[in-house]
């Protein structure tokens, strides 16, 4: 089973080299785990960075594209090179990138078909009211998409599966 961990970034430089010492090299039940990194018109080292840290999977964008087509051009690379399972984190390092093991573990044991991570972003004091709601609106439309029920998160950064 191959897993992708696509990191969309835009000028990510400072933060990319903790984003990517922190994935899990290896998971259970996964043979490997690659990294792929979106540029999204980065005008700084992003790309550099990351092939400094053996990173050998890239999508570029010549111009900033935006995150919703950054992620959907990372899952059609990873699709088309072999992944099984695609998890999507940031090169800005706001989400802990340790528990990918513990995300993707459902879906490795056939347990579910998707597992959705909760950042606890109501708990965020540096996002405003109005980035909280959204990010509420956006689990919302997510719930909807994959078909699942969770009107209150579960625990922080606890996998959420949904049952095959």
């Amino acid at each position: 089973m191959k897993v992708f961990v696509q990191i969309p970034c835009l000028n990510e430089e400072q933060t990319l080299p903790m984003v990517l010492d922190t994935i899990p090299k290896e998971s259970p039940g996964v043979d490997s785990v690659e990294v792929l990194i979106i540029d999204d018109g980065s005008s700084d080292r992003t790309v550099e960075v990351a092939k400094e840290h053996g990173v050998t999977h890239f999508v570029r964008h010549a111009r900033n594209m935006g995150l919703a087509r950054s992620f959907r051009d990372g899952v059609d690379y990873a699709l088309a090179h072999g992944a099984d399972i695609v998890v999507n984190t940031d090169g800005d390092n706001q989400y802990k990138q340790e528990r990918i093991a513990d995300l993707v573990a459902p879906v490795v044991s056939g347990e579910a078909d998707i597992a959705i991570a909760d950042r606890q972003t109501k708990k965020i004091a540096h996002f405003s009211p109005f980035k909280k709601v959204m990010q509420q609106v956006g689990s919302q439309v997510v719930n909807i998409a994959a078909e699942t029920e969770r009107p209150t998160p579960p625990p922080a950064s606890a996998p959420t599966p949904r049952p095959r």
